[in-house]
């Protein structure tokens, strides 16, 4: 073990490169350069700030926190060399079991007309167990049956999606419980990705379940020599996917104060592309909570600086496809780089 730990550091890079200015650093530089230039433009086509507007500064970092939570769980699994496509679909899925469990009894089609009026705790476990429940599965199917991530996230994907439209056969469920409805209320949302992104950083940079996620996807081979139980740390790894996702879906329920079948759909490729884009490698081993924040930061200042420029939705989300490929590209150029490095 402690040879793969001192082979990358706890931000994923080698030791020798720990004197260089972080990864981070090129990202937020980019960020810096993004917002600017929309800014420019603001006041050529708006004649007004795109970034002196605490208003709008505030809805785009809420509409982005959300997603953020998802991405916070898709960097670490990415680090393990791995990908989460079913993150999306387990939103939808866990925002609709946990707001079955969180209506109120004045409403006469609750979904469980005997759970109405519950403390505002016991949807919030039913929802993030069944959010663990979900990545243990996706975790055990790659690390036993060693089956592409790809391939096992896909099926989960679409097999939590058809669950979330047959629970209540496509019908929302709305009116929670006041209690409930306060998790999504005001800047919460964000507050909660706050204490998240700040949890998983500390993890992941000092504590051994960190090294070990980093040293997975560094070298699987080499961790397992190591000592490293592969199988059971890729299961944790992405359990923990799950439960970020079943939060996520949590919070979007209590902020719309509905939940439908739908809901979440894409999540799982901004998610992805926020990690990308923030310096996270698409071959494992490298990767960051911070980076993602700051990833999760551009996707957020380009998509609200289109929509500050009133560019049509279409657009818009023709661009997030380029932006995600544009993404890739870039990571597999940094890998280039650094092999010829």
């Amino acid at each position: 073990m402690a040879e793969v730990a001192t082979a990358t550091s706890a931000s994923g890079t080698p030791e020798k490169s720990r004197r260089q200015r972080p990864a981070e650093f090129n990202v937020f530089v980019g960020l810096i350069l993004i917002a600017l230039v929309f800014e420019v433009l603001g006041w050529i086509f708006q004649g007004q700030s795109f970034l002196f507007n605490f208003q709008r500064l505030s809805i785009m970092v809420l509409q982005v926190s959300i997603v953020g939570i998802i991405a916070v769980g898709v960097t670490q699994v990415i680090i393990t060399g791995g990908i989460d496509l079913s993150s999306g679909s387990l939103v939808g899925a866990t925002a609709m079991i946990a707001m079955s469990f969180a209506q109120v009894s004045t409403y006469e089609r609750a979904v469980f007309p005997m759970l109405t009026d519950l403390p505002v705790i016991v949807p919030v476990v039913v929802g993030l167990i069944c959010g663990l429940a979900a990545g243990l599965v996706n975790g055990a199917l790659i690390a036993y049956t060693r089956i592409p991530p790809f391939i096992a996230t896909l099926g989960m994907m679409v097999t939590a999606r058809g669950f979330s439209k047959w629970y209540t056969k496509g019908q929302p469920i709305s009116f929670p419980t006041e209690g409930f409805a306060s998790i999504g209320a005001g800047m919460n949302p964000v507050l909660i990705f706050i204490v998240v992104a700040a949890l998983f950083t500390l993890i992941l940079r000092f504590t051994v379940y960190g090294r070990r996620t980093y040293a997975i996807g560094s070298n699987e081979q080499a961790a397992r020599v190591s000592g490293i139980n592969v199988e059971h740390h890729l299961m944790l790894v992405y359990a923990i996917a799950g439960g970020l996702a079943a939060l996520a879906g949590i919070v979007l329920a209590a902020r719309g104060l509905t939940a439908q079948a739908g809901a979440g759909v894409m999540y799982e490729l901004d998610a992805i592309a926020m990690a990308v884009i923030g310096g996270t490698s698409l071959s494992g081993g490298r990767g960051s909570i911070i980076g993602t924040t700051l990833g999760m930061l551009i996707f957020g200042v380009i998509i609200s600086g289109f929509t500050f420029l009133r560019l049509d939705a279409y657009y818009q989300e023709m661009i997030k496809g380029a932006i995600i490929v544009i993404a890739v590209v870039l990571d597999v150029y940094r890998q280039r780089m650094r092999g010829r490095a």
